[in-house]
């Protein structure tokens, strides 16, 4: 009979050592977090199943736009700081591993945590016995311990922590610098420990158990994304009565402290928000009433515009230009985004749909700038990024919920 050895696992010959490892290193949650540990002197393996972003950064070049990233990247790869792994038996066999690997939801809006733990299950052959295992992004209430348990029910013996990542995409690097660092372990020897490792990167450490920063991250996201449901909501209100909500928040907002917080309406979406709101929704057994509402208002948000526009319009005989295709201003990101929820209505009704971002570069259907505003009849701002405030739109007539556009011509 084979004895494998769990405190000591064989290890494939290329791995290295590096004080950390982050798996799913080259991803958005990932990157700012390496390149946080590097700037600080750390050498941190990039652990990643993306061949192609492990080339880019390998390169001196990110896979994709975090602000003030490129110069702690040639930095660290002038230092030798980086070690780039792609491979379960390549990561290091001392120091904290970070995992990077959140819960999904299913069709049917349920989490899938098997996710994870299929993740740390193929980690396992090549972690050490009291290592500590840092569980980054978003987890499903009581995913944490769950873990821990998992881990101990086959002998194994691992530091759990969950510290979860609270960036705002694109500015990850500075954020990680400024905010405060939530730090939860399943004992107190992980809670410490990761608080230690935390401490090198966050200006504050807040203590948690699991379950509640489990449920500060959801509530969180999921309060940000009712917020905007709210404003988009008053949108739809003002707009039915034939008047003008950005001229009404502005009146709101003014010198009154309790309304600044308020967000201009717009196109609430991405990897995150959603997807956290029904995270809490399947955890209250679907009775997360404000969580449903928000999802039913901010998805509905294109379906009231395209509506608008075909009372105004005979759009079979329109071509509409979408601008901008990334989920939010300023990042190349596609991910979630309604422009294409936009683009898939549109394509039921208009003669044709053209798109353009000056940030995304994954989709080979966008067109520039100019081309699509010349061949349009009728412009929807679904991204506001700012090179589009003072752009030359040609006195097309424009959709802009954001309030952006001063000059053009705009339809109420």
């Amino acid at each position: 009979m084979t004895v494998v050895d769990l405190a000591a696992p064989s290890r494939a010959v290329s791995a290295q050592t590096a004080d950390i490892t982050v798996v799913g290193g080259a991803g958005h949650v990932g990157i700012p977090l390496v390149l946080s540990f590097a700037a600080k002197g750390h050498r941190v393996n990039v652990n990643d199943l993306s061949l192609d972003s492990l080339a880019c950064l390998r390169a001196g070049r990110l896979p994709f736009i975090e602000y003030g990233a490129e110069r702690l990247l040639a930095n660290a790869l002038r230092d030798h700081l980086l070690i780039f792994t792609s491979k379960p038996s390549e990561i290091s066999s001392s120091g904290p591993i970070i995992v990077t690997i959140g819960t999904p939801v299913d069709e049917f809006l349920n989490p899938e945590r098997h996710v994870v733990q299929q993740c740390i299950d193929g980690l396992l052959p090549y972690l050490r016995n009291e290592q500590l295992l840092v569980l980054r992004s978003t987890l499903y209430p009581g995913t944490t311990n769950w873990i821990s348990s998992h881990l101990e029910k086959i002998n194994r013996r691992l530091k759990v922590a969950f510290c979860p990542e609270r960036i705002v995409q694109g500015y990850g690097i500075e954020e990680l610098a400024a905010m405060p660092q939530i730090v939860s372990g399943a004992t107190p020897e992980a809670a410490e420990e990761a608080a230690a490792l935390f401490r090198i990167i966050a200006p504050e450490i807040v203590l948690l158990d699991p379950i509640e920063a489990e449920f500060a991250k959801l509530f969180n996201n999921a309060y940000r994304y009712i917020e905007f449901a709210a404003t988009n909501q008053f949108y739809l209100i003002a707009k039915s009565a034939g008047l003008d909500y950005q001229r009404i928040l502005r009146a709101m907002k003014y010198n009154y402290p309790r309304a600044r917080n308020i967000p201009t309406p717009g196109y609430a979406a991405g990897p995150c928000l959603m997807k956290d709101t029904m995270q809490l929704t399947a955890f209250a057994r679907n009775e997360f009433t404000l969580g449903n509402a928000a999802m039913l208002v901010n998805e509905g948000l294109p379906l009231h515009i395209v509506a608008d526009l075909r009372h105004r319009y005979d759009l079979s005989k329109l071509t509409v230009g979408l601008l901008g295709m990334a989920f939010k201003s300023e990042v190349d990101d596609v991910r979630a985004s309604l422009s294409y929820k936009f683009k898939k209505i549109l394509n039921g009704y208009a003669y044709e749909v053209l798109t353009t971002d000056p940030f995304v570069t994954v989709d080979p259907d966008l067109l520039p700038f100019d081309e699509v505003v010349e061949r349009s009849d009728v412009l929807i701002l679904c991204t506001p990024h700012k090179s589009y405030k003072d752009a030359d739109l040609k006195g097309k007539p424009v959709v802009d919920v954001w309030g952006m556009l001063e000059n053009a011509n705009l339809i109420a």
